[in-house]
């Protein structure tokens, strides 16, 4: 474990101090320090505290490692890359399930609360990165996962909680695979719904389950591929139809729309946990965000104001808000788990955004699959000691781990539950509540918490209000689950 930066700077002043004195009083018989009485001694430092001190930072500056430019990729991604990343990544069924998180606030509460999120996850992402690199910078490291994070972040803070450092890296990897293959199970099923239909539409009668057994075998096919980069041209082509496919859906939702008023402009207050998790769902990139920053060509792109972060996210967000304030307009209390199950059924166009929104889920399928995969492969990879064992064992476990996604989307009673289900247990906890914790201890050794602490209580404020919508929200969305299936 490496030593707090408070630790060393109090242990150079001290023998700093310790060896100065030493050397004036060597002749003497009695230390010069050891005479000194506690109000001296403490004087002494003082004195001295502020020349150290300045010493110590300018050799900080001198010898600061920077972990940007000690990054060693295979196959880096550009800017564009990562934006398309960042678009797939959040494009999926959640935007499809904005208008019936809208049924469940209120049209104008989902839209102000819609952009509040937005706003919270994004800062929450930017907080992230902002912690990740600095804690490269004191570790000395170029990259680091997000449970690497929240270990040294755990390590740098009070004494106390420092021996739990290790237990929060494997709680911060539990929620990220529950998350990214909650992610993957709710992909099988919206797929596997919507093509259904499109089946029927042309003729072919089958059922669900059929259907998402044929998916199976391309599925595996899919995640056999390893790289990032690889994984390009099909995020690519998925954020193109999913564009289009919304595109198309808003010609449906904007024909003959009623007024504002035909519509509650705010819900009671039991439905709003369930708005809060499918929305919490629908922000679903911060599971991705550091290993797309670590494997970018130029990450220092990523923050920027004007950045892939931003940029990405303000897309991202306006698209939510359109897609839920006006699939809640035109549908009212009908609004289903996915705006796509409620398109007239008879037409053509309506049919082609079914299999479009299915083809772009689909391929987005692989991304959400990236991340618990590079969590667990490694584990299973060092229980064998050559390359060929190595990657023999990781294609079997891409498949045990796309089989076990396929049974659990089987047995899922309801859609847009499911969603909000996964949203408060999962990312609510990981958007909303590590990184700011993370934030407050990575920078517990040195305070450096803004004016009036300003930064301090930002974090305690969003965690208090994660941690709230994560009891209330998982337990109104298991309540409901236990409901339906009865």
């Amino acid at each position: 474990m490496a030593p707090n930066q408070r630790d060393l700077e109090t242990a150079s002043l001290l023998l700093a101090v310790d060896n100065d004195n030493n050397n004036r009083g060597k002749d003497r018989k009695v230390n010069y320090v050891d005479r000194l009485k506690p109000s001296a001694l403490e004087a002494a430092l003082q004195k001295n505290i502020k020349f150290y001190g300045s010493m110590t930072n300018q050799w900080q500056k001198l010898t600061r490692y920077d972990p940007l430019q000690h990054r060693k990729l295979e196959n880096p991604t550009s800017n564009f890359d990562t934006l398309t990343h960042m678009l797939n990544g959040n494009l999926g069924p959640g935007i499809l399930a904005m208008p019936n998180a809208f049924k469940n606030a209120g049209l104008y509460v989902g839209l102000l609360g819609t952009m509040a999120m937005g706003v919270i996850c994004t800062h929450s992402m930017h907080i992230l990165v902002n912690v990740s690199r600095e804690l490269c910078q004191r570790y000395q490291v170029p990259v680091m996962s997000y449970s690497e994070v929240g270990q040294y972040a755990v390590e740098s803070g009070p004494r106390c909680f420092q021996p739990l450092a290790r237990l929060i890296g494997l709680l911060i990897n539990c929620f990220l695979i529950i998350m990214q293959l909650g992610f993957c199970c709710v992909y099988f099923l919206f797929v596997a719904v919507n093509l259904n239909d499109f089946l029927e539409y042309i003729s072919i009668k089958t059922d669900v389950f059929t259907t998402l057994a044929c998916l199976l075998l391309p599925c595996i096919a899919l995640n056999m591929i390893r790289s990032l980069k690889y994984l390009t041209p099909t995020s690519i082509i998925t954020s193109s139809l999913a564009i289009s496919g919304l595109t198309i859906s808003f010609l449906f939702l904007l024909k003959d729309l009623p007024r504002s008023t035909s519509v509650a402009p705010v819900t009671s207050w039991s439905t709003l946990p369930l708005y809060f998790g499918t929305v919490m769902y629908a922000f679903e990139g911060i599971g991705v965000i550091l290993p797309l920053e670590n494997n970018m060509k130029t990450p220092k792109d990523f923050c920027r104001w004007n950045g892939v972060l931003n940029t990405g996210m303000t897309i991202v967000v306006c698209l939510y808000a359109a897609v839920g304030f006006y699939g809640y307009l035109k549908y009212g209390d009908e609004t289903q788990g996915s705006v796509t199950l409620n398109l007239p059924s008879h037409l053509f166009l309506a049919e082609l955004v079914r299999l479009l929104m299915a083809v772009a889920v689909f391929s987005s399928y692989a991304l959400q699959f990236y991340v618990p995969i590079n969590i667990i492969s490694p584990v299973v990879r060092r229980q064998f000691g050559s390359r060929n064992a190595q990657d023999c064992s990781e294609y079997i476990l891409r498949v045990v781990l796309v089989l076990l996604t396929f049974t659990m989307a089987a047995i899922i009673p309801n859609l847009g539950l499911f969603i909000s289900l996964v949203g408060a247990v999962s990312t609510s906890t990981l958007a909303l509540i590590f990184p700011p914790l993370l934030e407050m201890a990575t920078y517990w050794p040195s305070r450096k918490y803004g004016k009036w602490n300003w930064i301090l209580w930002k974090d305690l404020i969003m965690v208090a209000f994660g941690l709230s919508g994560f009891l209330v929200g998982t337990s109104m969305s298991v309540v409901e689950i236990v409901t339906e299936w009865k």
